[in-house]
């Protein structure tokens, strides 16, 4: 029997973004075995848009919004498919038998637990017009708008810390991921279309959650004693790139440092430290993604 592909997306208020993406998901050929949709906080007629128009989806509904993490987590959780392709209410598969291949991408690699597909995004405009995006390799992370995910490893290794509420939950997961010997990779075999609206994105916000979660991150995997030195790099790297966004980003920096001691607690208590040969391997394929398999089995097999 096949594998079944679900296509699971979180929406917030952007329901002209929700209707482009679902009618772009129709023509797909086959079609996912499901959509989960979760409507978080939304105000503008999203989920009644949905039940009118897409009636066999299963539609999730947050009265007050939970932020897009603990939204995906339970998408994850919910689907009855073997894989989900994890998508943003605005970004969609180009391939029309995008299904089919993804499906034949988890059923060739047992070890596969994330494929990362490149986007056609707006955010970067050169990427509109490629030809090329390389070819397939190991990464150390992927984007939550354009990733297909096997649900069984994302249930088995915890899903999504769910009080990180919005961003930097892929890194984190690709980290846990890899350390217990499944692979991810960045597959060119589908591509996304990523309109990347600005509607409901706050650029500063973003990156102050980001920094926040990521220093997070830190603290729940890190070994210690290296744990010392990784958690002021990782404070002194994000204040600099504060800083080269100029004066209005510096001086509201320290918001996201108190928000981070308004969570020590909770990550001390959830603290797993992982092995550091295999912590700093992920660092190193994060910033230098390689398709070297021997490399990989050797930074990460556990056999």
């Amino acid at each position: 029997m096949s594998l079944r592909v679900a296509i699971c997306i979180t929406t917030h208020n952007r329901r002209a973004e929700m209707e482009r993406t679902l009618a772009q998901i129709a023509v797909l050929a086959p079609p996912p075995d499901e959509i989960v949709i979760v409507a978080d906080g939304c105000t503008d007629g999203t989920a009644d848009f949905v039940r009118e128009r897409n009636p066999d989806a299963k539609l999730i509904i947050h009265e007050q919004g939970r932020g897009s993490i603990p939204s995906r987590d339970e998408m994850a959780h919910v689907t009855m498919c073997e894989v989900f392709l994890s998508l943003d209410d605005d970004s969609y598969p180009i391939e029309p038998d995008a299904i089919a291949r993804i499906r034949g991408l988890f059923e060739k690699n047992a070890r596969l637990a994330v494929a990362a597909f490149p986007q056609r995004t707006d955010e970067y405009p050169e990427t509109l017009t490629a030809t090329d995006f390389g070819g397939a390799k190991f990464v150390g992370s992927y984007a939550n708008s354009s990733a297909a995910i096997r649900t069984s490893v994302f249930k088995s290794l915890g899903g999504y810390p769910d009080f990180f509420f919005h961003a930097y939950e892929e890194p984190d997961f690709a980290l846990r991921c890899v350390n217990a010997g499944w692979q991810v990779r960045s597959e060119p075999c589908v591509t996304v279309r990523h309109h990347f609206t600005t509607l409901q994105r706050n650029e500063i916000r973003t990156h102050q959650r980001h920094a926040r979660n990521e220093l997070w991150s830190v603290l729940l995997r890190c070994p210690m004693p290296q744990l010392l030195a990784v958690a002021p790099l990782r404070v002194w790297r994000q204040f600099g790139y504060a800083c080269k966004r100029g004066w209005s980003w510096v001086w509201r920096e320290p918001r996201w440092w108190w928000q981070c001691l308004g969570g020590l607690s909770r990550c001390l208590r959830e603290r797993r430290a992982l092995p550091w040969p295999r912590y700093r391997a992920w660092m190193g394929l994060v910033r230098t993604p390689h398709n070297d398999t021997a490399r990989w089995d050797r930074d990460f097999n556990p056999a």
